[in-house]
């Protein structure tokens, strides 16, 4: 019974033995793994120099740009056996379709000589987050991308670039393909804070080529329908008494009429897409692009979507331009893609941590792949621990980018497009952008429409105007031109409609009713009449409409009919305020209507005949009562009297001349704006902020003057400080001249002021010595008379003291002599400097 747990443990010793050999045999085959994989070295194709790598000192960039690193080493060895291990295991050319977007050749874009780096696409991404406002959102990465580098396309069309340009490179020449679109723009959403990836794929002729002639302008905006809300508690219509066998037969007669036209309508539309449709793509289905997917999440986004960096738009993951993905990637890892992309990516699934439909190249999202690599470096446990080590696996990590900070200069931000200018073709519209300041009328936008071959309207926007114009837009139809301004112009101008400057013609002005007094909103003018909208008016007074008799070109027009609409102004009675005045000046009539009760159904109204001599409406007028009629609601009210229907009459002709004067005014202003808009247009100015230097030359010339009035009032206080007879000719007045007698005057009295300062110094050096001196001697004197009783500590502190003291003395001594041996020199010295003054030097040779 004894022998049986002998054998077992003889068996164990056996295993344990045998597991210890076999963990050897892989400690060295994975010491031999490493050493393989770190000797790999990735030969590229021999291929030219691209033209913009050309002549660029390679000395102004670090060490990443020119080779890689140990880790990047190791990195291109592991994504050459995971290319290896694809092709391997799904049987299909995985390094054609993938890996040169993976691997690709990375050109140390500032040699000189074709040497090519081989560099992961990961290691490209430089999150960056940049201080402009605008960045921080996905729309304005997307935008300024697009419109800040212009497309070279891939050519081959079929084929992933063989050169992937980093982002700062980007940044100095503005050109790239769609990968490099796509790697700036995922670089900034990263830094931004979305869960962005860059994805390379397939997809349409027209995305892959930025062709936008077939997709209508995100400028024209259509008009869409507001439902009408339908309240839950109405006022019933009336009831309609018309035949209803009326209504159906005209219904059916307008929907017949509507169903013919609509057939026209779609007949048409098919011949125009039959006429614009493109030929078939032979290479659908084949053409590489690349753009970037935005998964939810991160920054509140709601669902995955992608971004055509080209274009700078969001599109759904289902949309039909997309027609495949190979692989995926960010700044921390690199996946690719195992689903079926035989029906586009409608139906594909974005879940990263799928392994079956996604494949990664390092472990896990965080971009760590556990490696059986053992530590050679690990520290070795205290002697006295009997435990046996075990060697962990390595975490390997992706590296850090190889590239530089991305900086987007202010100047960039500002032009944006490559020279400043960018043209986009749409479908019957073309599209044109400008750097601000680039145009001298400020022009930023200009979006022209057409009909068929014909222009239609043409839609421009500026900035930094000096006239505050911010849109305008010519519809050349009907060649009506509309234009609008930005708050703190003259006369409040809004927006501007006509035809033609010329005045009394028909014209629109819209105005800011709360910046102007009188709180105008709107003016209409045509040929014979102006009609004026008001707001917020004291006097609750709401519509102005006048209409002109024959124009005389002395007296100008003259008015025949005046129409005044108030507002309700509950502090009256509704009998007393006034709703609606009519001057009829032809025929010397005025009418006044008031509101309308609340219970009644109709309003009560005054008319009034002015008498023939009513030239002025100061002197006294003859009334008789068939001059007023009036009509009252209330049948049992008392009419009014004569007396109170004479003084209404005559304040109804003080306000008809008041309302002439108003609106003389207001054609006296329409010519005013007028003016000032022709002589806006001839001599256009530009608004630049005085802190922007760079354009602004008064606030630089100013800047420039000023820091140059510093700079010379600075080295005059420098010399004044400096100068040595500024005190005393300060005494004498600062004359500009002096005389032998005041020169020789200033010559003695600085000397004799030196003379004193040199007494006076040496008087405080002998001072402070004989203080020393008198302290020692004190100190010593103590030091006699307690010498019996002082401990061990006290002769030390006594003899440190001394120490010191002797040593203080004997600098004093020293100070004194060198200073008695000086002073002679410093007075010959400044004796000469005076001679030499060039204010004195006249007066004492």
């Amino acid at each position: 019974m004894e022998v049986l747990p002998k054998v077992e443990s003889d068996k164990e010793v056996a295993i344990d033995e045998a597991e210890e050999d076999r963990q050897d045999e892989v400690n060295e085959d994975l010491l031999k793994l490493e050493e393989t994989l770190c000797n790999i070295q990735i030969t590229p194709t021999p291929c030219s120099l691209p033209e913009r790598a050309q002549e660029v000192d390679l000395s102004q960039y670090p060490t990443s740009y020119k080779e890689n690193s140990p880790q990047e080493k190791l990195l291109l060895a592991i994504a050459d056996n995971f290319s290896f291990t694809i092709t391997l295991t799904f049987d299909f050319v995985f390094s054609v379709t993938c890996l040169l977007c993976t691997l690709t050749p990375i050109l140390p874009m500032f040699l000189q000589h074709p040497i090519f780096e081989w560099k992961f696409v990961s290691t490209t991404l430089r999150p960056t987050l940049l201080s402009y406002p605008e960045l921080y959102s996905w729309e304005g990465c997307a935008s300024f991308v697009s419109e800040f580098l212009s497309l070279e396309p891939l050519d081959p069309p079929i084929d992933p670039p063989r050169h992937l340009y980093s982002p700062t490179w980007l940044m100095q020449t503005q050109r790239g393909s769609c990968f490099d679109f796509s790697t700036l723009l995922c670089s900034l959403l990263l830094g931004a804070g979305y869960n962005a990836y860059c994805v390379s794929g397939y997809a349409v002729k027209e995305m892959c080529l930025l062709n936008q002639s077939l997709q209508e302008c995100p400028l024209l905006g259509k008009a869409t329908e507001q439902k009408r809300q339908v309240k839950k508690y109405s006022v019933k219509p009336p009831r309609d008494l018309r035949s209803g066998f009326e209504q159906r037969q005209e219904e059916r007669r307008q929907a017949d009429a509507q169903a013919i036209l609509l057939k026209k309508q779609q007949e048409a539309e098919r011949l125009q897409e039959e006429r614009e449709r493109l030929p078939p793509d032979p290479l659908l289905g084949l053409r590489v692009h690349c753009w970037v997917l935005i998964l939810s999440g991160n920054r509140e986004v709601p669902e995955n979507f992608f971004i055509n960096p080209l274009t700078g738009k969001s599109l759904s993951t289902t949309n039909k331009c997309f027609l495949g993905i190979e692989s995926i990637w960010n700044h921390q890892n690199y996946w690719v893609n195992m689903q079926d992309c035989r029906f586009g990516c409608a139906e594909m699934n974005f879940d990263l941590g799928d392994a079956v439909k996604w494949e990664y190249l390092l472990y896990g999202t965080a971009g760590q792949s556990l490696l059986l690599i053992p530590d050679m470096k690990k520290q070795q446990e205290a002697e006295d621990d009997e435990e046996e080590e075990v060697d962990e696996p390595k975490v390997f990590e992706m590296p850090p980018s190889w590239v530089n900070q991305i900086n987007i200069s202010q100047q960039d931000m500002e032009t944006r497009c490559p020279g400043g200018m960018k043209v986009i073709q749409y479908r019957k519209a073309k599209l044109e952008k400008f750097a601000p300041y680039l145009l001298p009328d400020g022009l930023v936008t200009r979006l022209t429409s057409y009909s068929d071959l014909d222009c239609d309207t043409v839609k421009e926007w500026y900035q930094h105007r000096h006239d505050h114009l911010e849109e305008r837009e010519l519809k050349k139809t009907s060649n009506v031109t509309i234009e609008h301004f930005r708050p703190g112009r003259s006369y409040a101008l809004k927006s501007h409609r006509y035809i033609t400057m010329t005045p009394e013609t028909e014209r629109q002005m819209d105005f800011y009713s709360h910046a102007r007094a009188d709180g105008l909103a709107r003016r209409v003018e045509m040929p014979f009449e102006m009609t004026e909208t008001f707001e917020d008016r004291p006097d609750f007074m709401y519509h102005r409409h006048v209409v002109f008799g024959k124009r005389i070109k002395v007296f100008g027009p003259s008015n025949t009919e005046v129409v005044e609409r108030f507002n309700r102004d509950r502090s009256k009675p509704a009998g007393e305020d006034v709703a609606e005045r009519i001057f009829l000046v032809s025929e010397d009539r005025i009418q006044v209507t008031y509101h309308r009760e609340d219970d009644r159904i109709i309003p009560a109204w005054r008319n009034f005949i002015k008498p023939r001599d009513s030239g002025d409406s100061q002197n006294p007028h003859s009334f008789t009562p068939q001059m007023a009629s009036t009509f009252q609601v209330d049948p049992f009210e008392k009419p009014s009297k004569n007396l109170f229907l004479y003084e209404m009459l005559v304040h109804m002709m003080k306000e008809e001349e008041r309302v002439a004067l108003r609106v003389k005014e207001s054609e006296k202003e329409v010519r005013a704006i007028l003016g000032v808009r022709e002589q806006e247009e001839s001599s256009i100015e530009l608004h630049i902020s005085i802190y922007n230097t760079a354009r602004n030359e008064r606030a630089r010339c100013h800047r420039e003057a000023l820091e140059r009035t510093a700079k010379e009032e600075r080295l005059r206080q420098e010399e004044k400080e400096l100068d040595f007879l500024a005190p005393l000719l300060a005494q004498l007045g600062d004359p500009e001249n002096l005389t032998r007698q005041a020169a020789l005057q200033l010559r003695n009295d600085c000397l004799a002021d030196l003379k004193q300062r040199l007494i006076d110094k040496a008087n405080l050096i002998q001072a402070r010595f004989e203080r020393e001196t008198q302290e020692l001697q004190q100190k010593q004197q103590w030091y006699q008379k307690n010498q019996l009783t002082m401990t061990k500590e006290d002769e030390d502190e006594y003899l440190a003291y001394c120490s010191d003291a002797m040593f203080r003395i004997h600098i004093l001594k020293l100070r004194l002599s060198r200073h008695k041996d000086k002073a002679p020199q410093k007075y010959l010295a400044l004796d000469e400097r005076l001679r030499r003054d060039p204010r004195l030097a006249n007066h004492l040779w």
